[in-house]
């Protein structure tokens, strides 16, 4: 890592020629088994010039696992999206068949919103 000079906060040099430097890891939680999950799938149409998007929150778990079911939820819907922030998001309205495909995969849903 050639830039890791700016992860090295107060630390400018040191005479001990041991020394390495120890930068904190975030730890990310363990995914939760489906059942465990409460999802919540809504529909948002602000801040995105009128267009629908499906929106999944609520996932407790890694971001590959997060990525997984964005993917597999995209491939289901044939629609283009993305995850970020902890939510997935789907273009256009597909809150009923998110949910259903949800339901099936044994995660305990809600819908929230209009």
């Amino acid at each position: 890592m050639a830039k890791d000079w700016k992860d090295r906060l107060g630390v400018v040099y040191s005479t001990n020629p041991d020394f390495e430097y120890h930068r904190e890891e975030e730890e990310q939680e363990d995914t939760l088994p489906p059942p465990q999950q409460n999802l919540r799938v809504s529909l948002d149409k602000k801040q995105r010039k009128g267009k629908s998007v499906t929106l999944v929150s609520g996932f407790i778990g890694t971001d590959e696992d997060l990525k997984t079911l964005g993917k597999s939820l995209k491939t289901k819907c044939g629609v283009g999206g993305s995850v970020k922030d902890g939510e997935i998001l789907l273009q256009g309205d597909f809150k009923n068949k998110v949910f259903e495909l949800l339901e099936k995969d044994g995660y305990k849903v809600k819908r929230s919103g209009g």
